[in-house]
């Protein structure tokens, strides 16, 4: 979420982001290996879906792919094909031997590794064709002190647990790893600071042919209140992310919670529009938030939006997503997040950027403008976001995987500045929250009503 310039708002000086993930929040190393969060498997996660040929790529896409990955896109597609394959090996090798898995990522050179307790489970892995890593800790140890360290993060006094930025399991080292900020908050825990080691080279955008009708990447606007409100002094900026459909055959799309004005007020519902600069109060209202979550129990951050009738006659109905102004890319699934798969995002303000996944478990503070505590629960990637990409789409090849929670250069003006600021500090990092989680979340809490069996929208690929 980001601030609407007031110059172009003229219902007033947009609003501040209500909750946005702290700086450093994210910036998690790449050069140490950071597990996959594999406890639990969602109802509706769907099997292995081909993605898109490389050619069927949109150009804007490519060359984000080879501008910040500095890979082809062929080299894209079949990393993220084999990350999803080596997910699927890892739930199940876990299930079958639960004392002896300790962990699963993609190697810097794209290569699945599997990290194991015993000199046998290393066998059961090799004969699968998988290179494997001794651990001295299984990974159900190290996700039961993460939950105590938690615990235990939550019962702090805030302007200590402020000091910490996030939580995370480094699997490769058998540790759990803190980014505890470098202030006087930070060094009263006496704990070690982590510097990440990351820089993305990013270039100016370009892109292929526009397509000008609405969808699914694009930005949306939402006040608490009607544009038409004598009192309105606000309006905040998301990004559209998964157009999704539930069995009812409702039109949904699935942003961020944090982008919902109204979150935790009443029914919570608030108007979504698609914005009309030079006079936002008459822009097009295209749907409503009926659902957002925003930590808890869950520990997600996603809103559900219900489109109208015009939204989906102007292509709200429609598989794909897209960065600002640039090409679409056609979804043919649905893809789960493990460290070392490359990523892109759609947003409106930093368009298609890539990266890789540093961390698949992460779960960092989030305040919101009343000063309220929230723990977020997601993956991080090295993939930049700027303010207003919130609630974005993530996807790995042709799948999607997550959408936008925060990250550490919301205030920056671009991808080249954030990169040039933060390089010291590991890079660009972004917050994102699995679809699948979303989905399965959403469906066990409709009750049989709206989101009884959502689903993003997709155009499988046949091969």
């Amino acid at each position: 979420m980001r601030k609407l310039a007031a110059r172009r708002a003229k219902v007033g000086r947009a609003k501040v982001a209500r909750a946005s993930v702290k700086a450093a929040a994210c910036a998690l190393a790449s050069t140490i290996v950071l597990g996959p969060w594999i406890a639990t498997s969602p109802a509706l996660a769907d099997p292995a879906t081909a993605q898109l040929p490389a050619d069927q790529l949109p150009p804007e896409l490519v060359q984000a792919i080879g501008r910040d990955l500095k890979m082809s896109p062929a080299e894209y597609l079949d990393r993220a094909a084999r990350a999803q394959e080596l997910r699927d090996y890892a739930r199940g090798f876990r299930s079958e031997h639960p004392e002896a898995f300790a962990g699963a990522w993609m190697g810097a050179d794209g290569k699945p590794i599997m990290a194991v307790t015993s000199l046998d489970a290393a066998q059961i892995a090799n004969s699968a064709g998988y290179q494997t890593r001794l651990a001295p800790i299984s990974a159900d140890n190290l996700e039961g002190s993460l939950d105590q360290l938690v615990t235990w993060i939550g019962g702090l006094p805030r302007e200590l647990s402020a000091g910490i930025n996030s939580v995370a399991i480094d699997f490769l080292n058998s540790q759990l790893v803190l980014s505890v900020a470098n202030t006087p908050a930070g060094h009263l825990l006496n704990l070690p600071t982590l510097i990440a080691n990351i820089k993305v080279v990013l270039s100016p955008d370009g892109g292929g042919p526009v397509e000008r009708r609405p969808m699914a990447g694009d930005t949306y606007i939402s006040a608490p209140t009607s544009l038409d409100d004598s009192a309105l002094k606000t309006v905040d900026v998301c990004s559209f992310g998964f157009n999704s459909v539930d069995a009812a055959g409702n039109a949904l799309n699935i942003s961020a919670g944090h982008c919902d004005p109204n979150l935790g007020k009443g029914d919570g519902s608030a108007g979504v529009y698609l914005p009309n600069v030079r006079n936002l109060k008459a822009s097009q209202q295209f749907g409503t938030f009926v659902k957002a979550q925003l930590g808890g129990a869950t520990g997600l951050d996603y809103s559900v939006i219900k489109l109208n009738d015009k939204a989906v006659g102007a292509g709200m109905d429609q598989p794909s997503v897209r960065g600002a102004n640039g090409t679409t890319l056609t979804l043919t699934g649905t893809a789960e997040p493990i460290t070392g798969a490359p990523v892109c995002k759609s947003g409106q303000s930093s368009t298609f950027t890539c990266g890789f996944v540093v961390a698949d478990r992460v779960e960092t503070q989030l305040f919101t403008t009343e000063g309220e505590s929230k723990t977020v629960r997601g993956f991080a990637s090295t993939a930049c976001t700027l303010g207003g990409d919130s609630g974005g789409a993530i996807v790995s090849g042709t799948l999607a995987l997550g959408i936008t929670s925060g990250s550490n250069a919301a205030e920056a003006p671009d991808c080249k500045a954030a990169n040039m600021d933060l390089a010291a500090y590991g890079g660009t990092a972004s917050l994102g929250i699995p679809i699948r989680r979303i989905l399965s979340d959403i469906d066990s809490g409709s009750d049989g009503g709206l989101g009884s069996g959502i689903a993003v929208r997709t155009r499988p690929n046949q091969g």
